[in-house]
């Protein structure tokens, strides 16, 4: 019983950082078909820009982007924090202190059990550690360069805990996790996970004109030659036609790489998340800051004068309505409150787990288990 409270009270505490939201599919810019050939041709290619906050906003099909960074201390043998956590509010704790948050962990920073349906997560883990855990069974931890991309579907509860291993050295954690929509027609799928571990993702490296050097992740997607592991079976994505992709970029300072054109009805952003300033053909976009841009149009990136990195979300909008509570996406109302009443009864199949902020073993590697009871193991 207090278990089935505590798992009630975080979701209650996880809803009060959203709001029941309503969204139009996306139209895009309206133009005029008398457009001229030279009006077009001096069409600017920015949409518009915007300050970046703890939750980046997105485009369709896409629902946000949260960028995670923690330089967490050593880590104690329950692989918390080895130092004190007085003056922190444990459950709630996403206000940065010494460089780290404890986020809804009390021991352990990180996010235990809660639920979702209706979406994707995609998880990019570039420092650090992610222990996984879900009421499907599946199981994992993975990190340094993996890519966690879970399907939600008609319902899963999951932890995301970040294990501090080292108890002799700091413990930075960097990631990304970025929400996917899933179409009205597949909202309601199988839960499903899949890995695509580091040393399966396409990286390559640009040289411009003054050999400079800009370092490219193909994370989700397609760029150039290269190509990332296919989708979950379900997703968005695995449409090729929808032209999903997400790529980072480590541009050296005053590195250039000009992103290639793609189709006119696909949604791109680009946000800008370390360095000084960065220029979009001629235009500045300040250090924290996003652009939506024009996706059927060349468009250079030029680094400033210290090392940039640059995220790249693109996708064909799904252009359904979207209705969103906490954590759940769904297209109507109706749909949301019969979601909250699904988890009430059914609880998305339990927690199979001695704890809602589960952690796996202090000397297990890289691993994925998954409710069919693979077992995929890295170094």
């Amino acid at each position: 019983m207090r278990k089935r409270i505590q798992r009630r009270s975080f979701l209650q505490n996880l809803t009060l950082g959203f709001s029941s939201v309503l969204l139009t599919p996306f139209l895009g810019s309206a133009r005029g078909k008398n457009s001229s050939k030279e009006e077009k041709e001096t069409m600017k290619k920015i949409i518009r820009t915007k300050a970046l906050g703890f939750q980046w906003e997105t485009q369709d099909p896409f629902l946000f982007c949260v960028h995670h960074e923690d330089n967490y201390p050593k880590g104690n043998a329950q692989l918390g924090p080895d130092t004190s956590l007085e003056g922190r509010y444990l459950g709630q704790d996403f206000i940065v202190k010494d460089g780290w948050r404890m986020y809804h962990g009390t021991k352990v920073p990180g996010f235990p059990g809660h639920p979702h349906r209706g979406f994707e997560t995609i998880t990019v883990v570039r420092k650090g550690l992610v222990d996984h855990a879900d009421s499907t069974g599946a199981a994992g931890r993975y990190g340094n360069g993996d890519v966690q991309w879970m399907t939600a579907g008609k319902g899963v509860q999951h932890s995301e805990m970040f294990p501090l291993l080292n108890q002799d050295s700091e413990n930075p954690l960097e990631l990304f996790q970025i929400w996917l929509n899933l179409p009205r027609t597949n909202k309601m799928v199988e839960p499903h996970f899949k890995m695509i571990w580091g040393e399966n993702v396409p990286r390559f490296t640009h040289k411009d004109q003054s050999d400079k050097s800009t370092e490219i992740e193909v994370l989700v997607g397609k760029l150039e030659n290269h190509a990332s592991p296919t989708p979950p079976p379900d997703s968005w994505a695995a449409k090729e036609e929808n032209k999903v992709a997400i790529y980072n970029l480590h541009m050296e300072a005053g590195a250039q790489y000009t992103l290639p054109a793609t189709s006119a009805v696909i949604n791109r952003s680009i946000y800008f998340y370390e360095g000084d300033s960065i220029k979009l053909d001629e235009d500045t976009l300040p250090y924290y800051h996003a652009a939506d841009v024009v996706s059927n149009r060349d468009i250079t990136i030029t680094a400033g004068n210290e090392t940039c990195k640059v995220l790249v979300l693109q996708g064909k909008p799904i252009s359904e309505p979207v209705v969103q509570h906490g954590p759940f996406v769904m297209n109507s109302r109706e749909e949301i409150y019969q979601a909250f009443e699904d988890y009430q009864r059914t609880q998305f199949g339990g927690w199979p787990w001695p704890s809602s902020d589960h952690t796996h073993a202090k000397d297990l590697g890289r691993f994925a288990k998954h409710s069919d009871g693979t077992l995929e193991t890295k170094s």
